[in-house]
């Protein structure tokens, strides 16, 4: 889900570039931000040639629904008292919040997209690329955390919580959010036996398509040879490969050279013909 101050800060971001109107080749203050906030009296351009820079951050905040959030204003020192009352009010910078520029914060005012140990991060509204007292649009711009043109910053109520260098806002950070629990690896299915049961037909003298079977297992576990193989029927050559098999294990044989494969012995060729 989007944060907060991510959505403020992209609606900023995507404003970087709007000029103000121009007329007579100067820069006249009279912007979309100042139609939207309205006219003021006093000022030229029928009342909305006025410094805009604090109707940007509201026009931001209107746009990402946050309204409640910043002042609506025009004039910086009241976004700074606005602030102030609600004890949201740092000399800390902080990611989304509105910074405010000059003597008592009320020369200029933008906001805040990051920081680091040096540096914000901003975008600003009625300013310049240059540095020269006619402003004329919005753009990103930076400035040193220790400058003295720096005056504080204003803390906005984000549901998330806010990302501060402020020591004493550290428990309002945004949480992190739980890594979902592993999912337990299922176990690994069992593998299909390949051991088959002997049909009760199989015998000395029978014909069957099991004898077949029985005579490549014979032959594959070292019983053989066995001539003629591999058929269908359990013949004298048969009969003989399984005495063999019979001499080297006496645990499945019912006599002397026993010449038919009982059902335990027929799962013990399987296993060593290689069958699991």
């Amino acid at each position: 889900m989007t944060s907060q101050v991510s959505k403020i800060s992209g609606i900023a971001k995507a404003e970087v570039g709007t000029h103000e109107k121009r007329s007579g080749g100067h820069w006249v203050n009279d912007s979309k931000y100042n139609r939207w906030f309205g006219k003021i009296p006093g000022y030229d351009q029928d009342g909305y040639g006025w410094p805009w820079c604090a109707a940007f951050v509201a026009w931001c905040a209107a746009e990402a629904g946050l309204s409640a959030l910043y002042p609506k204003t025009a004039s910086c020192e009241a976004g700074v008292a606005w602030f102030k009352k609600q004890g949201r009010f740092s000399a800390y910078p902080a990611r989304g919040a509105m910074v405010f520029f000059g003597r008592n914060g009320g020369t200029h005012t933008g906001l805040c997209i990051d920081f680091d140990s040096e540096w914000i991060y901003t975008v600003e509204g009625n300013t310049n690329a240059d540095g020269s007292p006619e402003g004329d649009g919005v753009y990103e711009k930076r400035h040193r955390r220790t400058d003295a043109y720096v005056y504080g910053y204003g803390y906005p109520d984000f549901a998330e919580g806010i990302v501060s260098a402020d020591p004493a806002w550290k428990d309002k950070a945004p949480k992190p959010e739980p890594k979902p629990e592993p999912k337990p690896t299922p176990p690994a299915p069992k593998p299909v036996s390949q051991i088959v049961a002997l049909n009760s037909a199989v015998k000395p003298g029978a014909t069957h398509a099991q004898v077949a079977e029985l005579q490549q297992l014979l032959i594959k576990a070292g019983y053989g040879p066995i001539k003629g193989a591999v058929t269908r029927f359990y013949g004298p050559e048969t009969q003989r490969a399984v005495a063999r098999f019979h001499d080297r294990n006496p645990a499945y044989r019912s006599g002397l050279h026993d010449p038919r494969i009982g059902p335990k012995g027929f799962v013990a060729l399987q296993k060593q013909a290689g069958r699991r």
